[in-house]
């Protein structure tokens, strides 16, 4: 049986390097949100918001000093997997004080392939099967993280904290450049832009367009299926005009896969690599990303993979 309660004879006194992480890009928007105080709509909330993620992190530290062990070490990390997805629309906040730069990317994606992807793609496979394919696959993003994690876990328990802070530390510097580049993807921008304009390669600048708007298309596909209403329901939640370049979605899951290969479980691999390739197609299909946000997304994964693998060898996380 796995020692879940088994007390640790030398502990962690510190913090976890992600936690450090979370504190090192917390500072950093504090820091933002401070200085751009009048400009903010909810600059109060995501002061307090800051100062809940320290008592979150301080009471889980506490938690764990006076029970050090396996499990208590797991609610830190699951904590933090968590509140990653308060701090996505966080990014929002911060990002709409710049104009939109979607105009850019939406051009440079017709001068390169000479169409736009996002609009083509469910329109000539609209099928409910494929829709849902579709959908199970951008569906698969959380479930995907914790496998790995929990694989990590309970089989290579000695490289948890290590794959914990190369998966942190990748979405962190994802939500550093998502607060520097305000790109919101087809979803609103073709809605903003009108669907008419933009089939006819005509791309305005929306300026502060969406620093007061959050109406987006509908995903396109069959709205009667299970994984279509699971991805309505989460835009519909927690999603915002933000964070399109480059896909996280992606990224995120090369670098779990990457993570997979790094311990040579090819049975992880293989269950992986499908999502892989759904959640690539995905991201373009239901019109979250343009075709170059999920091929930066491919690079990046593997740039922030590599850099923060790198980061671990030989050292103790």
């Amino acid at each position: 049986m796995f020692p879940l309660f088994k007390i640790e004879k030398k502990p962690v006194k510190g913090l976890f390097a992600f936690e450090w992480v979370v504190l090192a890009y917390l500072v950093l928007t504090l820091g933002i949100v401070l200085f751009t105080y009048t400009k903010l709509q909810h600059a109060e909330d995501m002061i307090y918001g800051r100062l809940r993620i320290l008592a979150i992190i301080a009471a889980l530290w506490l938690v764990y000093r006076l029970v050090p062990c396996k499990l208590t070490r797991l609610f830190r990390v699951a904590a933090q997997m968590a509140l990653l997805a308060w701090w996505y629309p966080d990014t929002y906040e911060l990002n709409r004080l710049l104009p939109n730069l979607d105009h850019l990317f939406a051009g440079w994606e017709q001068q390169l392939l000479g169409c736009q992807p996002a609009l083509l793609f469910p329109q000539l496979l609209p099928q409910g099967w494929f829709s849902e394919l579709m959908c199970l696959g951008y569906a698969s993003y959380y479930p995907l993280m914790a496998v790995v994690l929990l694989y990590y876990f309970f089989y290579h328990e000695k490289e948890f904290m290590k794959a914990t802070f190369i998966l942190i530390a990748s979405f962190f510097v994802y939500y550093v450049i998502f607060i520097a580049l305000p790109v919101t993807g087809p979803q609103y921008y073709y809605l903003a832009a009108g669907l008419d304009q933009v089939a006819q390669g005509v791309f305005p600048a929306l300026g502060d367009y969406f620093n007061n708007h959050q109406e987006s298309l509908p995903v396109p596909g069959w709205n009667g299926g299970l994984f279509y209403q699971m991805v309505e329901d989460a835009h519909s939640a927690g999603e915002r005009p933000t964070a399109a370049f480059p896909s996280s979605h992606v990224g995120i899951t090369v670098v779990l896969l990457l993570l997979a290969v790094r311990v040579r479980s090819w049975k992880l691999v293989a269950f992986i690599l499908p999502f892989f390739l759904l959640m690539f197609a995905a991201t373009v299909y239901i019109r979250a990303h343009y075709l170059i946000d999920a091929i930066a997304g491919l690079v990046t994964g593997v740039l922030f993979f590599l850099l923060f693998h790198y980061t671990t060898v030989n050292r103790k996380i």
